[in-house]
């Protein structure tokens, strides 16, 4: 039996109990705390640091609205402290399942406690958590980072494949300790040990932001002056490493060749463009399978622990044909 039907149970008796009725009153399951039948969702969101984060927080409220779900959603300005805060003020609104995207890996067990220990089922959304004790949520829905880096890194080694001399290659990491940038470098170093011409010459936290991506490039190419590849964790890290190489005096996609992760539009856009080389997709349109996921849970159906999304990866004129129909 699901919390929140346990609950709305539990409340009817009461009511009943109270008026001293006997009658059949006909009860119906209202739900959550608004006794209008909908489940209450609580989601804490990492932020709004990049095109994609912005492109996944639109599915979800989207796709809540559609499943006539009602979201509570949190903002957590990329601060774990503000997530937690914010889960234990849905604990507290008594909602009826919880979902969220980790900043970092590590330090959840003790507010997923809470909600386990509360009857709230809880949803990893795009990012994991390191715990131990998997019964502290029912499921991950996401991407495989692992992978991604991977597809990046295989793309490479099939380009420079020929190469008689070292490959220089810089890396722009997402933010230190959460797994897509924890996952995505662990996946594309292994893949370039395929090939020992592969060398990481500098690797840097650009903290998955525009801003950052070019301020960590420009200290890049002042330290590093034979650059051959950037491998950046993001678009929006790369987007922002085109300029500073731009301001060098280097083109982008030629003299340096880069390759990102996410596929959203602008980044897309620099693919087609011949800017960027080479993307491995990060679909940030969750919104609708995690709406299901949450309908069965509050239900106390049975998930699957892990549940990943479909993606793939472009070329430059891959990208060019896919352009017409992002949707992101």
């Amino acid at each position: 039996m699901s919390t929140r039907r346990t609950r709305t149970i539990v409340a009817a008796l009461a009511t009943v109990l109270l008026a001293g009725s006997v009658a059949a009153c006909g009860n119906s399951d209202t739900g959550g705390d608004g006794g209008d039948g909908k489940i209450v969702l609580g989601f804490s969101q990492v932020g709004a640091e990049s095109g994609w984060r912005t492109a996944n927080t639109t599915s979800i409220k989207e796709a809540a609205t559609e499943a006539g779900i009602e979201l509570k959603f949190d903002d957590a300005q990329q601060k774990q402290e503000n997530q937690i805060k914010a889960i234990r003020n849905f604990i507290q609104q008594k909602v009826d399942v919880i979902a969220f995207s980790p900043v970092v890996e590590s330090g959840w067990d003790t507010v997923l406690k809470e909600a386990k220990d509360a009857g709230i089922p809880v949803i990893l959304t795009d990012r994991a958590v390191d715990s131990a004790d998997r019964s502290l949520y029912k499921t991950f829905l996401g991407s495989d980072f692992v992978k991604e880096g991977r597809l990046a890194g295989e793309w490479l080694v099939e380009q420079t494949k020929t190469a008689t001399g070292p490959v220089n290659i810089v890396e722009l990491q997402g933010t230190t300790g959460s797994a897509p940038a924890n996952d995505r470098k662990e996946g594309f170093a292994a893949a370039i040990a395929a090939n020992p011409n592969l060398k990481i010459v500098a690797s840097q936290s650009g903290d998955f932001k525009r801003a950052d991506g070019k301020q960590v490039m420009e200290q890049f190419l002042k330290a590093n002056p034979d650059i051959d590849v950037l491998f950046a964790h993001n678009d929006d890290m790369g987007l922002g490493a085109l300029e500073a190489i731009t301001a060098a005096g280097k083109v982008p996609g030629k003299d340096i060749t880069i390759i990102t992760i996410d596929a959203v539009k602008d980044g897309m856009q620099a693919l087609a463009d011949g800017k960027f080389n080479f993307i491995a997709e990060c679909s940030p349109l969750l919104g609708p399978q995690l709406m299901e996921l949450v309908k069965k849970v509050e239900a106390g159906e049975e998930v699957p622990a892990r549940i990943e999304t479909e993606e793939t990866t472009f070329t430059q004129e891959q990208a060019k044909a896919a352009l017409p129909n992002r949707k992101y």
